[in-house]
């Protein structure tokens, strides 16, 4: 006999049959006959974010790790919420499925003021998402769930939202047989003569450089390999961990250093892979690269969009790695003289940035000390963050640095929930400035109430400390409404139940973070940086514009 559910059921089933084990969200008087469905079938966590903003990012950090992020919002102002995030996940490419509610169909576009009504919902989505979808016929909405999966995993992946008015949430329909799983396109491959290409390219160079981006996330072995030939990687910061840092052949994310930059300009072969050269990475792109550039990307956009391209393949990274490298059969290039540029211009980066961080440098220390090596470090935008976070702190694998890729600040705790419930067997550390705290600090209640195992790491200094840096260095030190109040994050902490300190000194958190670190469950350590000492920072690489 056929099944008769309604709408709202027939969704949380094919996201079962999805394997989607946790939603993020905020339920609402237009949402609730899906909520009430997963709530009915116990099949599917659901984490109660305490802002839209917050569930679609915390559905970003976990699409980041399990390959789909679900969130769930209320219409109106609360899809309106989650315009920011989706933007992130557009930059992060996450594969989010974003489910809005809606008005009735009968009051839809109507001007009606309608409770929850916004005028053109619809248009602000698909600006902020890859793809936006209204469903209007119940029959049908199980059929655009699965399209708008399809597409928010295929390359180039990213957030697609869908609409439901509530009339359709609660409508009864047949359950359709078929529920899921639905697979994304397949990578483009490249042909023969694309790897011979690469294989010359790579063989005839006496000085390469391999640059990796986030889309090399899934080729680590491919390029360790690529080093172990005698050739350099520098990463994007998305990238990290592609190569371990500890192999001596990792530039790591120091492309923005003297020596590593003259590296880059000096090589007669620049290998870009599955990366997009953001502007605050290549200091809008006025780096020096060579003229031989080769880029491999399975995006076609990809070409030529931010510097001059001699080769682009349009390929997936993993696939066109591992045949050039069966081409290449064992070639070496390993050069000593090589090798030793190689090393000197990471020391230097490294040196220089552990001078210019001071007590700081320490701080990084004793958190890499303490983190296991599995454990998940995800940093939001501050000057920790983009300073000894984004480059200092060792990783020796992929998507254990996780960041905003839209450069907002903010993200950084709902960012570290989604994390840890995507990885409940992994500590996370999440690293936040009091400025960006501040705008989802109402997540705390939320990684106190799902027992997240995790330490929140809260970078106090009084206000936006970046924005001091760059007014001090473009504004000629003029300062202005970058000073905020902020509570006591100990007491605050304290108050929400959560194991807490504060600290003024390296000595007193490394004690802070290994107790912290210890703990099974969630815990706030405060950095009080004006006791700590002043962190030199002046702001993004960039041009002057000012």
């Amino acid at each position: 006999m056929t099944e008769r559910v309604n709408v709202g059921e027939a969704i949380a089933r094919v996201l079962e049959q999805h394997d989607v084990n946790s939603i993020y969200g905020v339920i609402s008087i237009h949402n609730l006959p899906i909520a009430d469905a997963v709530g009915r079938r116990e099949k599917i966590r659901f984490v109660a974010a305490r802002g839209e903003a917050g569930a679609v990012t915390m559905a970003d950090a976990h699409a980041r790790f399990k390959g789909l992020g679900v969130a769930l919002t209320s219409t109106g102002a609360g899809a309106g919420n989650a315009v920011g995030s989706l933007i992130e996940a557009m930059n992060a490419g996450s594969p989010v499925l974003h489910l809005t509610g809606q008005v009735e169909r009968e009051y839809l576009d109507r001007d009606a003021s309608f409770i929850h009504e916004t005028k053109d919902q619809l248009t602000f989505l698909r600006a902020s998402s890859k793809a936006a979808f209204r469903i209007t016929s119940p029959d049908n909405a199980v059929g655009v769930i699965r399209e708008a999966i399809r597409v928010a995993t295929t390359v180039p992946m990213g957030p697609v939202s869908v609409e439901l008015p509530i009339d359709v949430q609660a409508a009864e329909i047949d359950l359709p047989l078929d529920l899921g799983p639905v697979k994304a396109l397949q990578l483009p491959q490249a042909n023969d003569a694309e790897i011979e290409l690469i294989r010359q390219q790579i063989q005839q160079a006496k000085r390469p450089v391999f640059w990796v981006g986030g889309g090399a996330l899934h080729a680590v072995d491919e390029v360790k390999a690529i080093a172990d030939l005698g050739i350099p990687v520098v990463s994007s910061t998305h990238g990290r961990g592609i190569l371990a840092d500890a192999h001596p052949r990792s530039l790591g994310a120091f492309h923005n250093s003297a020596g590593v930059e003259q590296l880059i300009k000096e090589s007669d072969l620049l290998v870009v892979v599955g990366s997009r050269l953001r502007s605050n990475e290549t200091k809008t792109y006025s780096v020096e690269f060579p003229e031989n550039i080769l880029q491999i990307d399975a995006n076609p956009v990809a070409q030529q969009r931010n510097y001059k391209i001699r080769h682009f393949v349009c390929a997936d990274t993993k696939d066109t790695l591992a045949r050039v490298l069966t081409q290449l059969n064992g070639t070496s290039k390993v050069d000593a003289s090589y090798d030793q540029a190689i090393v000197a211009a990471k020391d230097a980066a490294v040196a220089a940035l552990r001078k210019q961080m001071d007590q700081y440098a320490l701080i990084c220390d004793h958190l890499r000390a303490a983190l296991p090596e599995d454990g998940i470090f995800v940093r939001d935008i501050t000057m920790s963050g983009s300073t000894w976070g984004s480059r200092l702190f060792p990783l020796q694998a992929p998507n254990r640095n996780i960041h905003s890729l839209a450069g907002a600040i903010g993200l950084g705790l709902a960012h570290a929930i989604g994390s840890s419930v995507a990885n409940p067997d992994k500590k996370v550390v999440g690293l936040v400035g009091d400025g960006g705290l501040m705008l989802g600090i109402g997540e705390i209640a939320t990684m106190v109430q799902e027992n997240t195992d995790m330490v929140l790491m809260i970078m106090n200094d009084g206000g936006y400390g970046v924005m001091r840096g760059i007014q001090n260095n473009y504004f000629n030190g003029r300062q202005y409404y970058n000073e905020l109040h902020t509570p006591d994050y100990k007491l605050l902490g304290e108050s929400m139940g959560v194991k807490s300190w504060k600290v003024g000194s390296a000595d007193e958190f490394k004690t802070a973070i290994q107790d912290a670190v210890a703990l099974n469950g969630p815990a706030i350590i405060e950095l009080d940086m004006h006791a700590i000492g002043p962190l030199n920072f002046a702001g993004p690489p960039q041009k002057k514009l000012y």
